[in-house]
């Protein structure tokens, strides 16, 4: 009897086991696999020319530039690498943003570095499907302060050849709109 409840215990226990790997497997394989965002995430893939707008503080007047981004989706379709160049004050101008869309989560994560620092910004948001816009909030770098500085910034899909990323700031702890990208693709 006892060597019975033994093998049965086993046997469940195994059992079990399996189960719980073919649970764990399915989690993981749906967390990896690229779906739905992944796919509207890809349709800003190609090249795009660049209106911009920033304004150094709040009611200082705007300053413009224009500039090119790159899209591309990598890594198997998971991630979006967005490359951006331009002037900045006649100074050269680069940046690289990673967009992405955790499957678990269900957010989007972007992250963005450039040449004009060394920190490295990192927001997450939610998209509204009705205005086609994904409000992110997140941290960047204040390099005067020296601390890390709450930022929003907001993209909205125009249509299919248009995007806005609109970016505020925070100046004594008032936030103010502190860039407007206007994108149209090429």
């Amino acid at each position: 009897m006892k060597r019975i409840l033994l093998a049965l215990t086993a046997m469940l226990t195994a059992l079990a086991a399996h189960s719980q790997d073919e649970a764990s497997m399915k989690a993981w394989m749906d967390y990896a696999t690229p779906g739905s965002m992944q796919k509207m995430i890809a349709m800003a893939d190609g090249e795009w020319k660049a209106d911009m707008t920033f304004w150094m503080a709040p009611g200082a007047p705007p300053m413009t530039t224009t500039g090119s981004c790159t899209n591309k989706m990598i890594m198997g379709g998971r991630y979006q690498e967005s490359r951006y160049t331009s002037t900045m004050d006649g100074q050269p101008f680069e940046g690289t943003g990673i967009l992405g869309y955790d499957n678990v989560r269900k957010v989007f994560i972007t992250t963005w570095i450039d040449n004009m620092g060394t920190g490295v910004m990192y927001l997450e948001g939610k998209l509204d499907d009705a205005t086609r816009t994904i409000t992110f909030t997140g941290t960047a770098t204040d390099a005067i302060a020296g601390k890390a500085m709450p930022v929003r910034q907001v993209v909205k899909w125009v249509d299919d050849n248009n995007q806005v990323m609109e970016m505020y700031s925070m100046a004594n702890g008032t936030e103010f709109k502190s860039m407007e990208l206007k994108f149209t693709r090429k």
